[in-house]
């Protein structure tokens, strides 16, 4: 069976971080495991308060995997410190590594700083050389490169910087630009393509970028090639969140097992 490694914060609400990656990796036919990196006090309002592992145990919990299991894909989450990028770059480096997807998570949907701003720099020099691809939303995108994004254009052109960062591939997601239609663009350093799918008008939404990440390394980890690893994974989130549960007061999760369930008449 294929496997991957999901470095990233604990949501105590489950509907992101290592919660929704291994929801993820269950439902596309994956072994998931962990290796938290904080655990946050969160519900579906808001992020209340974050609590970081200690560096050594971040490395630690890397490693012991690696030194036991075949892992076929990581994806990076919520690294919030210099420290504990430091500590998983030097894990990772340390090993051979499988195809990683960084998903740049620098701030939460109600406003909570998941990243530390002097941070950012951190994240470039040492986990975008080891990514195979990143994910940064258009905020994420807006903060890496400097430039407003505001259409397809601006999106390709922060694909371009981010490559020259030092990201291999990027995919600069547009579920924030508005309009009918929610496009993506892709870009693997030569070639571009755009993904569109209808705009689904929900308020529940919580996780989705974790999903959309750790459903690209799921495929990855199926040796999916690229662009058809990141197709498989929009179609696969925008079904989660057609399907989104309405659990809480503020913004639901998505379904990630929407497919399943509808397969057991569930649905």
């Amino acid at each position: 069976m294929k496997t991957a490694l999901t470095i990233a914060g604990s949501d105590s609400c489950g509907g992101a971080g290592i919660q929704a990656d291994l929801k993820t990796f269950q439902a596309l036919g994956i072994y998931g495991m962990s290796a938290v990196t904080a655990v946050t006090a969160q519900n579906t309002l808001k992020v209340y308060d974050i609590q970081e592992m200690r560096p050594r145990m971040v490395y630690d919990q890397i490693r012991c995997l690696f030194e036991d299991i075949e892992i076929h894909a990581v994806k990076i989450g919520m690294v919030a410190s210099i420290p504990l990028i430091e500590a998983v770059a030097r894990a990772l480096k340390g090993v051979e590594c499988p195809p990683v997807v960084l998903d740049p998570v620098m701030i939460s949907k109600s406003g909570y700083p998941l990243l530390k701003e002097d941070a950012r720099q951190a994240l470039v020099t040492h986990l975008f050389p080891l990514a195979r691809v990143v994910t940064p939303n258009l905020h994420e995108a807006r903060a890496l490169t400097g430039k407003a994004i505001d259409d397809v254009k601006s999106m390709r052109e922060a694909a371009r910087r981010i490559v020259e960062k030092g990201a291999k591939k990027v995919v600069v997601k547009g579920g924030h630009l508005g309009g009918d239609q929610a496009t993506d663009v892709v870009f693997d350093g030569q070639r571009f393509m755009e993904l569109s799918q209808k705009r689904i008008v929900t308020q529940n939404t919580h996780g989705t970028g974790c999903t959309f990440s750790s459903a690209v390394a799921a495929y990855l980890a199926r040796e999916y090639p690229f662009f058809e690893a990141v197709h498989a994974a929009k179609t696969y989130v925008t079904g989660a969140i057609e399907h989104a549960l309405p659990i809480g007061k503020g913004c639901g999760p998505t379904h990630h097992f929407h497919a399943l369930y509808a397969k057991a008449g569930l649905l």
